[in-house]
């Protein structure tokens, strides 16, 4: 094995490695990525992206379904299950396809293996037990990402107890259905097999559905799930799961109350945990707190020249974090002028279930709890045209300002595209808009970004349209 010196060296190839490695070849460094298994990480092969492309076959389907309310007509509706999930893995395909492309364009060596810390500035890669490369660099950069958490007596099984692996590649379509955890994984998987006609349980621990997101929000999509036919139990917890021939009997704790419920396959949900193990941290001076890489604001660990980003680094645990937190540690290597820390409070959070939910900044609690004097405008979808044409009109925008400066705090949707719209704020709130040019500011009509305009107003008490 010859020794192979580079500037940096990037362990992992999701999307926070290789944008990471892409902004490196394009200050002129010397990269490498080293990635165990298919470029473009859990993202782009078993999570943002085949979900959406499972998600759009759903939103299809329940719109062919019900072509009647736009005059329209389709006879023996129905679908493919395994075309639904091809499609989803060719969709994946294709972009993973591309990264490879990109890497390639931009000069970047990629090993294939498992890489690991192996002294200062070392990085040993293998493959199957079996040594790759010696790979020697001034800068390494952990992108290891995450995995699911597995519960205690309730570890997923691959077969009758799934992961969102297991989920993205089912080998059959179940009539019913456990998800346990309402976050954004387990509710998108509830919300497409529901569309598709199982009966679906969604088994919450904390209080109320979508836990991180506002509290009006989470309710309003709560009744919108419970109106598709879900069945929603918050403040419960799964005490047990035992396993029959071809279904699962789930013991479900709620309000001192125990039931049993049988479904033919259940999806855990519960959060995920930093893929720390066997990148040989061991014996650095990298510090882990809960499974996760402990970092100072430019991605830095303990370690001299030993950086971590992504899922990895810890919360929020989403693409577009980590691709900034790439672009911002190699930045900070290339001694690139003007790098500035990331501001979670402006990363935006979506969650592409339907209803679609997105938000950005601070909820309505949390800017009371932080003792802010607070104005909040909300709008519903049912006083916009666009919103009422598309057959869309079930939603709500909102938006908490500081009384006091006119600062948007935050803002926090519930309806039809508010993944898209959700941006739209988050520009707002990075170049630190105050409430007076967002009034000020022309939204084009008809369209549903002009509820974000009437949300604005609403917080002065200046809406026009409701």
């Amino acid at each position: 094995m010859a020794d192979t010196n580079f500037d940096v060296v990037i362990l992992g190839g999701g999307p926070g490695g290789y944008v990471a490695a892409i902004r490196a070849a394009q200050l002129k460094l010397n990269t490498a990525v080293v990635e165990r298994e298919n470029l473009g990480g859990i993202c782009l092969n078993w999570g943002c992206i085949p979900t959406k492309a499972l998600l759009r076959s759903a939103e299809v389907y329940h719109l062919m379904k019900h072509g009647d309310a736009y005059g329209l007509s389709a006879k023996e509706v129905s679908f493919d299950f395994q075309k639904v999930v091809d499609r989803s893995r060719k969709v994946s395909g294709q972009l993973t396809a591309g990264v490879k492309h990109l890497m390639k364009k931009n000069k970047i060596t990629v090993f294939d293996g498992t890489g690991k810390l192996n002294g200062a500035g070392k990085v040993k890669v293998e493959k199957d037990g079996k040594p790759v490369a010696d790979l020697s660099a001034k800068h390494i950069i952990l992108a290891t990402g995450a995995r699911a958490r597995a519960l205690p007596g309730l570890e997923p099984d691959g077969k009758l107890i799934w992961t969102y692996r297991e989920a993205l590649m089912p080998n059959m379509m179940p009539k019913s259905l456990l998800v346990v955890g309402s976050g954004a994984i387990g509710i998108e998987f509830a919300s497409f097999f529901r569309t598709l006609g199982a009966e679906v349980t969604v088994v919450e621990v904390l209080p109320r559905v979508l836990p991180v997101e506002d509290a009006e929000i989470s309710a309003f999509a709560h009744k919108a799930f419970e109106k598709q036919g879900m069945k929603i139990k918050t403040g419960a917890t799964v005490k047990a799961l035992k396993k029959g021939n071809n279904n699962v009997t789930a013991t479900i704790e709620a309000g001192g109350k125990t039931e049993e419920l049988t479904v033919d396959r259940v999806i855990m949900a519960v959060g995920i945990v930093g893929n720390v193990e066997g990148i040989g941290i061991e014996g650095t001076k990298v510090k882990v707190e809960k499974t996760h890489v402990v970092i100072d604001e430019f991605g830095r660990t303990g370690e001299p020249g030993v950086y971590a980003i992504g899922d990895l680094a810890g919360p929020p645990w989403l693409a577009h974090k980590a691709m900034h937190e790439g672009v911002l540690v190699v930045e900070k290597i290339a001694g690139v002028k003007g790098v500035h820390p990331m501001d979670v409070k402006n990363i935006p959070g979506c969650t592409y279930c339907m209803p679609q939910v997105a938000s950005v900044g601070l909820t309505e609690e949390a800017a009371k709890a932080a003792g802010r004097e607070i104005k909040v405008g909300k709008f519903p979808f049912i006083g916009n045209g666009k919103a009422i044409a598309l057959g869309e009109p079930e939603g709500l925008i909102k938006t908490v300002f500081d009384a006091k400066t006119g600062e948007l705090l935050g803002a926090h949707m519930v309806g039809a595209e508010v993944t898209e719209l959700i941006q739209g704020y988050t520009i707002a709130k990075t170049l630190e808009t105050t409430e007076a040019e967002l009034m000020a500011t022309v939204f084009p009509h008809p369209t549903l970004s002009e509820m974000m305009h009437e949300s604005v107003l609403a917080a002065y008490g200046r809406t026009l349209h409701f």
